[in-house]
């Protein structure tokens, strides 16, 4: 798109009302943080059936963000975004009112295939509206809404066990203060529900369902009366090709899956592999686990969600300038060395009544190792990764693309999240960052090969 005549404060606008899905996204994933006491001891379940009440919300989000892509294509983006809207506000009343392990899994389930297929719409929605050369800024707007939604989630968390006097203890109404933190989510829920309402239909998937004239009617509010025939046209010139409604076997060429796909699975793959969900999900519980309170714990989440955020926005301000590819490489570097530096501090603890001890110096060498590492994920992979998904494919095969990708990188969050309370109690703190460590490493050599850079390329040129 040509920068004359765009209505820039409408595109933020309806850019912002689709990243609260993203902050959606961050909240439900970092809630869990604050709430595993609890869920132990309310349900009873040991560290096997706490690990799956964590990841239990991943299955959800495999298949949300599997099916939306391939229902986008069918229905419509902001169609999509308004079902999983109210499949959040159902998830955050359920969880906290769950009294089995059962029912507590059906909601978190609920709740993740709203988050999923937030994760994949949202990017794409926003890659759809924006500007090319405005379209790498607004779309890591949907990291910033993440890393706000679990920075959002862990300092409610904190406040709530702080009221409270811990998360099991109970709060308002006679109910523990860890069914509240899933509650609060109702409000910002609501709110997203609300606001979609407001904005318009995906220009691009209008005009894929043949649909010009509502078209040309969102253009001209979104680029100008100049520009929207022009728009319409290249749009239309880019499916000509290929004009018939998109089906998975469009991911296929001469009997192979095309380049562009696994390049989507190895960028969704490689962002869950460095083990950044552990931080997320289990934070309060690796930093007790090292000799911290739970109070300390829930700190320092918060702490790491605000140098998340200032990563994030310093990724925003130079995606659109120096790139793709540049960031993601400073990011795969940057995330092993401080990966393999908070292997070695724990491998420097020892045992003592079933906790890892650490000396007072590598338990401060540990920490700010692993706030280093956040803020490279946050400065790259983080944000990187769902602009490139948003964008890199061609207009025929996004949604079905974005389907293929979103499955493997809820699937990989789900193995790992799963396989962390094993990994901890069978080959300790240490071998698991290490591994970690190692899909870092690996990571250097897939962007060095692997990525093409799409800074400044409009939709329509991509291709697969």
């Amino acid at each position: 798109m040509a920068q004359a005549g765009h209505n820039l404060p409408l595109i933020i606008a309806t850019s912002c009302v689709a990243t609260l899905g993203g902050f959606l996204f961050g909240f439900d994933s970092g809630v869990i943080n604050g709430t595993i006491d609890g869920l132990q001891s309310a349900f009873n379940s040991n560290s096997i059936g706490t690990g799956f009440n964590v990841a239990s919300m991943l299955l959800g989000c495999a298949i949300g963000a599997f099916f939306a892509g391939v229902l986008a294509d069918k229905f419509g983006r902001r169609t999509l975004l308004i079902v999983s809207a109210l499949f959040f506000i159902v998830s955050a009343w359920g969880s906290g009112i769950a009294d089995t392990g059962s029912w507590f899994i059906l909601y978190r389930v609920l709740g993740g295939l709203a988050v999923g297929a937030a994760s994949v719409m949202a990017p794409a929605y926003i890659s759809e509206i924006a500007p090319s050369e405005y379209r790498g800024r607004l779309s890591s707007v949907q990291q910033v809404a993440i890393i706000c939604g679990l920075s959002a989630a862990f300092f409610s968390n904190y406040l709530l066990a702080d009221a409270a006097g811990g998360s099991k203890a109970v709060f308002w109404l006679g109910y523990e203060a860890w069914r509240w933190m899933f509650w609060i989510e109702l409000v910002p829920a609501a709110l997203f529900a609300i606001t979609l309402l407001l904005i318009s239909e995906s220009p691009r998937y209008l005009v894929l369902t043949g649909q010009q004239d509502k078209a040309r009617q969102v253009l001209d509010r979104l680029a100008g009366t100049d520009q929207a025939p022009k728009l319409i046209q290249e749009i239309s010139d880019s499916l000509a090709d290929d004009h018939h409604a998109p089906r998975l076997s469009d991911l296929f060429q001469a009997g192979k899956v095309r380049r562009i796909v696994w390049i989507g699975i190895g960028l969704a793959t490689f962002q869950q592999l460095v083990g950044i969900n552990v931080v997320f999900y289990y934070g309060s519980v690796l930093w007790q686990s090292v000799g911290f309170s739970e109070n300390d714990a829930l700190q320092i989440n918060v702490l790491s969600g605000l140098l998340s955020i200032g990563a994030v926005v310093a990724a925003l301000l130079l995606i659109d300038r120096i790139g793709r590819k540049p960031l993601l490489m400073i990011g795969s570097i940057g995330m092993a060395a401080t990966l393999a530096v908070v292997a070695y501090a724990f491998a420097t603890g020892s045992l003592q009544n079933g906790t890892l001890q650490l000396s007072d110096q590598m338990g401060v060498v540990a920490l700010i190792a692993a706030n280093t590492y956040v803020v490279f994920f946050n400065f790259s992979w983080g944000p990187v990764m769902w602009v490139m998904l948003g964008e890199m494919f061609p207009n025929q095969i996004r949604g079905t693309g974005l389907a293929v990708s979103g499955l493997f990188q809820w699937g990989s969050n789900f193995a790992v999240t799963m396989t962390f309370p094993y990994m901890l109690a069978g080959i300790g703190l240490a071998a698991t960052y290490g591994i970690y460590a190692f899909f870092a490493t690996l990571s250097i050599w897939f962007v060095a090969s692997m990525i093409r850079e799409t800074r400044g390329i409009s939709l329509e040129d991509m291709r697969g």
